[in-house]
């Protein structure tokens, strides 16, 4: 996504077709779908859960960077190049950033709210409030555009003939290198750690509690993870191969046939990653499938819900069991 053009650019003749293919698709299943999930959260959802709003945010986001389709399907199929100038040029490519940080930040706050609803009970009711939400989704969201400066640095109208927009790092190999690495430390290993960590002690905290409640929002949640893992992590994995193979000096560390991989894989990946900003409302739909019979339209708006309720009964169970600890603790005491 960050290097659509770029990956355009190398094999274009198949690569067209194949991006002119998934960017139809991503764009008349992601937008509309995503538009649906804004329509569901906003007059259909009467309590909004942490999870919902982030879930709104998540939808928000995306239906933005699908905007940007349009664009690069009329580079693909008109044969002219890049018709909208650099200006448009930089900022499609900016608000792809944005969208990549966006995503996996809310993922992350999604974690971290499951984890303290189980972990810390009682602080999680605390910091449930209107103030603190939106004061971590401005945060969020102040942090995409910062951490995504880096790529529009370096953006540009390469080619005045061929009018070909794709990032332009010159002789400075060490720019592409900071560039590819900066994406994966910060849109990928640092998030994943901490989702890893969050998961991993809230599957051990309810096993241990032996909590047996249908969490529904904990597996939409789940669901979001590994879609955006499976859709992203090839890309990094992509930017990891491609950095190996090069030092600061541009000089090749691994062999070419190394470097020739990863930039014949960049145009898959990077076009699979686009795709990601589609799939989040067909999860939905495949996760609110038993409420469809009944509401209808509003089925999206009962699984927004169900999430809420969830939230506030698995809060109330890992008090209820740590005031029932405290309690046995102190008898035995006396």
């Amino acid at each position: 996504r960050l290097d659509y053009c770029n990956s355009l650019y190398f094999g274009l003749d198949q690569t067209s077709i194949r991006g002119i293919a998934i960017l139809t698709l991503a764009f008349l299943l992601g937008f509309p779908g995503n538009l649906f999930v804004v329509w569901s959260v906003f007059c259909k959802v009467k309590k909004r859960s942490v999870t919902c709003i982030l879930v709104l945010n998540l939808a928000i986001a995306d239906a933005f960077v699908l905007l940007s389709a349009p664009l690069f399907l009329r580079f693909l199929a008109g044969g002219r190049g890049w018709e909208f100038g650099s200006a448009a040029c930089k900022l499609v490519h900016y608000l792809c950033s944005v969208n990549m940080y966006v995503s996996i930040y809310l993922i992350c706050l999604m974690s971290l709210d499951r984890w303290l609803a189980v972990t810390r009970p009682f602080l999680s009711q605390r910091l449930r409030t209107k103030r603190s939400l939106l004061l971590l989704l401005l945060g969020v969201w102040v942090l995409a555009f910062v951490l995504s400066l880096p790529i529009n640095l370096k953006l540009n109208i390469l080619n005045k003939t061929w009018n070909i927009c794709l990032p332009y790092h010159g002789g400075h190999m060490g720019h592409k290198v900071f560039q590819y690495m900066f994406e994966t430390v910060m849109g990928c290993i640092i998030p994943f750690t901490l989702i890893n960590t969050c998961y991993s002690s809230v599957i051990c905290r309810l096993q241990s509690a032996m909590f047996q409640q249908r969490a529904q929002g904990s597996r939409l949640i789940l669901f979001i993870i590994l879609a955006f893992a499976v859709f992203w992590v090839p890309y990094h994995i992509v930017n990891i191969i491609e950095v190996s193979s090069l030092s600061v000096a541009g000089e090749l560390q691994g062999s070419a046939s190394t470097r020739k991989a990863a930039r014949t894989a960049r145009p898959n990946v990077t076009a699979f990653a686009f795709f990601s900003s589609a799939v989040n409302p067909i999860l939905y739909v495949f996760a609110g499938s038993s409420h469809i019979r009944k509401a209808g339209l509003s089925f999206m708006g009962k699984l927004f819900e169900a999430t809420n309720s969830e939230s506030r009964s698995t809060s109330t169970f890992m008090r209820s069991r740590i005031l029932f600890l405290l309690i046995n603790c102190h008898v035995f005491a006396v």
